[in-house]
């Protein structure tokens, strides 16, 4: 065992004394003999791995590392759940991973402002495979990562309302997420009205109510417990921006479409640490998951800028959306209610006791708003969602603003569905975003997909061909019908 290692650490340190700084004159530590390296770095695992999980978490992130076998930009849920499952697979020194996160508090991080949802019920086959997984992860969460792995999941389901025009597809999609294991039920207008009596169902002809495995859970634990996860299985994170790529010549890649001889691979990752140092690091494979950013950070690898492939750009952008905590002045929906989400895109769920919920509406496209901060409009609620909301449920005529917040989608202006695989030009760059407001729900499924394809050669447990990137290329988009 111990040679076996020994081999592993001499040839990475080998090859990464090979390649460090080629156009830079070498600093001393970059000229100890590989051998000498080699015991150094083994001394030091040795004496990390005798460390308590949690001090040996914390050494870990203060060391800036010079090479990984793959870096992550974003540590929020899609980035840490790829973390998670590729040390998963290979064992705490199986990969040397980093994550980079600019923001370590995730105070303006999509994942933690959104509302935390789990369905089913899609039209896309994959976002109901993806989705069915993510409960199953939610219930197996104390398995994976001990007693304390709780996301209080309120297991109340979805309640998804179609009119006359929308009837039919409500149909056809309840009999798809059926026999690919959904559990749901399709009630007439006079069911619904039996059923949730608080309801007015004047204009509504039928509705699609999820019976298990819908519900929602509190996002933010989420993400730490995977974080967690992935940091006690030897994850780095990394407080920092990352800025650039630097390119390396590649004449033994031959790519279609490009000359031979002239492609230019990834090489580097130039990251901006929060004190303003700039530092960078080498890598095997790159995984760009960060949330909104995402389309910024792919121009830095010249995807949407650069020559044939790399002219079509990564279309993933910044929306924002608001949230509305209100409070019922009368006897509203029950306990049970389920998360409503009306034929105009209007949603409503309980939040606790005492007569609180939450909800709000996505603007058009001509409304969108500015996104250069989350300040939340509150003349929105009162103009678009309240009259909805009022005319569903007559209970709410009399509800009041209590609170409110703003978040980020990462959306997707192609489809509004995620971009999950590798990139057709750079052999060593994935990606993992666009999810238009369903990524908390399909972290999982996500990370799971992307170790995959990285460690088994492609996806294994559910085929995402159809949504990884070359459907950009050739511009057959991804639709959901009847879904939002």
């Amino acid at each position: 065992m111990f040679s076996t290692r020994f081999t592993v650490f001499f040839r990475k340190v080998v090859l990464t004394n090979k390649r460090l700084f080629h156009n830079t004159k070498p600093r001393y530590e970059e000229r100890i003999h590989p051998l000498r390296r080699t015991i150094k770095v083994l001394t030091q695992d040795i004496k990390l791995a005798a460390k308590p999980r949690e001090e040996r978490a914390a050494i870990i992130s203060n060391i800036f590392p010079r090479h990984v076998d793959i870096v992550i930009i974003g540590g929020a849920a899609v980035g840490s759940s790829i973390a998670y499952f590729l040390k998963h697979k290979t064992g705490i020194n199986g990969l040397r991973i980093a994550v980079i996160e600019k923001d370590a508090t995730y105070g303006k991080c999509s994942t933690v402002l959104s509302v935390g949802g789990l369905r089913q019920q899609f039209s896309l086959p994959e976002n109901i495979h993806m989705s069915l997984f993510g409960a199953e992860f939610l219930r197996t969460l104390k398995k994976r990562f001990g007693d304390d792995a709780d996301v209080y999941f309120t297991p109340n389901g979805y309640l998804m309302l179609a009119s006359e025009h929308g009837a039919q597809q409500l149909l056809d999609n309840a009999k798809l997420q059926t026999q690919l294991g959904a559990v749901n039920v399709v009630l007439g207008k006079e069911g619904l009205k039996e059923r949730f009596p608080w309801m007015d169902v004047t204009d509504v002809e039928a509705g699609c109510l999820g019976l298990e495995k819908e519900g929602w859970f509190d996002p933010w634990a989420l993400l730490h417990i995977i974080k967690r996860g992935a940091q006690e299985l030897g994850t780095q994170y990394i407080t920092g921006e990352a800025v650039g790529f630097t390119f390396k010549d590649r004449e033994d890649i031959v790519v279609d479409g490009v000359l031979e001889g002239t492609y230019e691979g990834l090489d580097e990752l130039t990251v901006k640490l929060p004190d303003g140092d700039i530092k960078s690091i080498k890598f095997a494979y790159c995984i760009i998951a960060a949330g909104p950013e995402s389309g910024e950070v792919a121009k830095l690898a010249k995807i949407g800028t650069g020559p044939g492939m790399l002219s079509v750009p990564l279309p993933v952008e910044r929306r924002k959306r608001y949230v509305y905590c209100f409070d019922c002045q009368e006897e509203g929906p029950g306990l049970n209610t389920p998360l409503t989400i009306d034929y105009t895109g209007t949603y409503f769920r309980r939040d606790g006791l005492g007569g609180c919920y939450i909800g709000g509406l996505s603007p058009s496209p001509e409304e969108e708003p500015d996104t250069k901060d989350l300040e939340v409009d509150h003349e929105y609620f009162n103009e678009r969602v309240w009259p909805i909301l009022a005319k569903r449920v007559p209970a709410f005529n009399t509800i009041k603003v209590r609170s409110s917040w703003g978040g980020y989608y990462d959306y997707n202006a192609f489809d509004e569905n995620g971009i999950i695989g590798p990139h057709p030009y750079y052999h060593n760059l994935y990606l993992a975003t666009g999810f238009s407001g369903h990524g908390i729900q399909q972290s999982p499924a996500v990370g799971r997909a992307i170790a995959e394809h990285i460690l088994d050669g492609g996806f294994q447990t559910i085929d995402l061909t159809r949504f990884g990137f070359d459907r950009l290329m050739v511009h057959k988009p991804m639709f959901e019908v009847c879904i939002v």
